[in-house]
């Protein structure tokens, strides 16, 4: 379907700058960002640790920092997010997104039962009362697969397991009825099995209820399982974008391809391949391609020159050497 016959995009970014400016020079954190979602899809933001998934998202919920300086726009259904007025921006915050956490213990008070911490947001805004909301906690952890939901109401979060105590977060989340959720990391700190309940109750709402979502994630086997897009980040700019099937199964960029390829294999022993190098930084790349220090195919062009993003075969990818290279990456992928 196209963009114009899903009718306007629930969150657009686009050319999203984002710099320090306490620093001399000012420190550039994420430069070029360009993403869109519709209401019912879920977009994945992948990327090593500091590639700027988590300040994108902080960005489009306005929480970054006072001397964060941020260029191009961010827009939440045709509306411009840093135009809010302080009312706006709290209904904004309140109603229209929810964030899921990464460690759901950093994020509750221990000394607060999972139902006061379920309720008190709704309540605090009038939106329901206190009975209102109990009946609607209580509801929605039954939902999250929650069994006995009225007594783990009265429970504290050191009682509860990791893998509870994060479906508690998505309901939190839902308690608001948003309209988009933005996932940050929302499984790392549970372990494999547990991961795989937890998103599939999470991707069971968002679809229940026509949700947009933002998965933030390094695993790019998670995103490309539950996305319809998939957004590949590194050091601060977006380096490939695409259908998720299209894109996990043929990646265009090396970056892409060298994270395929530094997975496990599920059907053979071999030594795993580790990206030479480590993460750059957005303001430690030069004038070239950000990744062209780890990139095996790089040249001198590379190195000199920041390719633009440009559409091959399906995905948009920013590399000048994308069709010279494409067969070599499919040997990379598959040896």
């Amino acid at each position: 379907m196209s963009a114009d016959a899903r009718g306007p995009a629930l969150l657009d970014i686009r050319d999203l700058g984002i710099r320090l400016t306490d620093r001399v020079p000012h420190r550039v954190l994420v430069q070029d960002v360009t993403l869109s979602m519709h209401p019912g899809e879920s977009v994945g933001l992948v990327g090593e640790s500091g590639s700027g998934k988590s300040m994108t998202v902080k960005a489009a919920m306005r929480l970054l920092p006072s001397n964060a300086e941020v260029e191009g726009s961010i827009e939440f259904d045709g509306r411009l997010v840093d135009r809010f007025s302080r009312s706006e921006l709290a209904a904004y915050r309140s109603s229209d997104v929810g964030l899921i956490h990464q460690d759901p213990r950093a994020h509750t008070n221990p000394m607060r039962t999972v139902g006061q911490f379920l309720v008190e947001s709704v309540v605090a805004t009038r939106k329901m009362s206190k009975r209102e909301a109990t009946d609607r906690a209580i509801s929605l952890l039954a939902e999250m697969g929650i069994g006995d939901a009225r007594r783990r109401m009265d429970q504290y979060p050191h009682q509860l397991s990791g893998g509870l105590l994060q479906r508690v977060m998505i309901a939190a989340t839902l308690m608001n009825e948003p309209r988009l959720i933005f996932a940050d990391e929302p499984t790392t700190a549970l372990d494999v099995t547990v991961q795989s309940e937890v998103m599939a109750i999470l991707m069971e709402q968002i679809e229940e209820r026509d949700l947009g979502m933002l998965l933030v994630t390094h695993d790019l086997d998670l995103a490309a399982a539950v996305s319809d897009t998939l957004v590949v980040m590194y050091a601060g700019t977006v380096v490939e974008s695409g259908g998720a099937k299209d894109l996990y199964a043929d990646p265009r960029h090396p970056y892409t391809a060298a994270l395929l390829a530094s997975r496990p294999s599920t059907t053979q022993v071999k030594r795993l391949v580790s990206i030479q190098g480590r993460p750059a930084a957005a303001f430690e790349v030069g004038q070239g391609c950000v990744f062209a220090a780890r990139c095996p195919f790089a040249t001198e062009l590379c190195r000199t020159d920041r390719p633009e993003m440009r559409l091959v075969d399906g995905s948009h990818v920013a590399c000048h050497r994308a069709e010279a290279i494409a067969d070599d990456l499919k040997v990379a992928l598959h040896d």
